[in-house]
């Protein structure tokens, strides 16, 4: 024992046992409370790490201010390599993931589901979803799929199905749904909503049915405002414009505008009444994921999926009306028809 331990009086040595003691236990306390806290924190795995919703989703869920109880602790890449949207992107996006966020990157669905509590399937190609989705619905994790859905109806149909029988939340949503002021449905001043006329931006993309690509994002206003219940589909398309009018089973009128050319944005005009008046347009990622932590919480699905597949049965249709010079497609015999092909 060195001089100076020497010197210290009993008193001092048992008050320095007592202070180190009394250290140890505080960081134990510590260290069990970190470990229990970090044990009661909903894990996020993301499937598709090829858009950008990717980064803005995680940086949200993951700042500690907004105290969700949720965290995106790791992902898978996958990727796409016949779009050049996806294929340009998945590393970069990847690579910022693990370096800023901490995420971990794995190789496969089925390790991912081991990891995490709830996914987020993020693919910007439709095309992948249903069968990225077999294996997270096999582990039985609820699921938010980003737009589009899939790549046609008939997956999406199919993978609704799965997710129902196998007692799976699922939904799938645009973020413009949850835009401020879009939805309108109890607005006092409107009054009840007798028509809309929807309009956003709308790229194609050649392995997507037209509106699948971008324009489900003007597509899913309209729902938003209308509600579900379209009948018929009717469209005319230019170069630079896209034009579908849809008939409702109460006799409204809902039109989607889909935007090539001049001033792009979001938004509707809204006939009430009351009143006829504009909504407001895209309003960030924010409202959409508050959305998603609410439904990993409580495991209800905010937008059933009926609606889901009307919205996309709604953009199919108006494939087959353009095929047919704009003639009037039924919604219905193009859900019931997809619906055939999985029989």
């Amino acid at each position: 024992m060195s001089t100076k331990h020497k010197n210290f009086s009993r008193r001092e040595f048992l008050l320095r046992g007592t202070q180190t003691t009394a250290g140890i236990v505080a960081a134990t306390a510590l260290s069990s409370a970190a470990a229990k806290a970090e044990k009661n924190v909903f894990r996020i795995g993301i499937i598709g790490l090829d858009t950008s919703h990717v980064i803005a989703f995680t940086r949200y869920i993951n700042n500690p201010k907004n105290k969700f109880g949720c965290r995106v602790v790791a992902g898978y890449p996958g990727g796409s390599p016949d779009i050049a949207s996806s294929a340009n992107r998945v590393e970069k996006y990847t690579e910022q993931l693990r370096e800023e966020f901490g995420l971990e990157i794995v190789d496969t669905i089925e390790e991912l589901c081991e990891k995490v509590d709830g996914i987020l399937l993020e693919s910007v190609d439709g095309r992948p979803h249903l069968n990225q989705i077999k294996p997270v619905i096999a582990a039985k994790k609820p699921t938010f799929v980003d737009k589009p859905m899939a790549g046609n109806l008939e997956d999406a149909v199919e993978m609704f199905r799965l997710a129902e029988e196998n007692n799976v939340p699922c939904w799938s949503s645009s973020s413009l749904r949850y835009g401020p002021g879009i939805e309108m449905r109890n607005n006092k001043e409107l009054g009840e909503i007798v028509g809309c006329d929807a309009f956003s931006p709308c790229s194609l993309e050649e392995h997507h049915p037209d509106f699948y690509w971008y324009g489900i994002h003007g597509v899913e206003i309209l729902f938003t405002i209308m509600g579900a219940g379209c009948k018929t589909v009717n469209r005319v398309q230019t170069e630079d414009t896209e034009f579908a009018v849809g008939v409702w089973k109460d006799g409204r009128i809902g039109t989607f505008r889909g935007l090539r050319s001049g001033k792009r944005g979001y938004g509707a005009f809204v006939y009430g009444t009351k009143a006829n008046i504009p909504s407001r347009g895209f309003g960030g990622y924010e409202p959409l994921v508050d959305e998603i932590i609410k439904f990993f919480k409580t495991g209800r699905v905010p937008v059933p999926p009926e609606e889901t597949i009307e919205i996309l049965a709604f953009m199919s249709a108006a494939d087959e009306s353009k095929l047919k010079e704009g003639a009037a497609v039924s919604i219905g015999a193009v859900i019931e028809k997809a619906k055939s092909k999985l029989r």
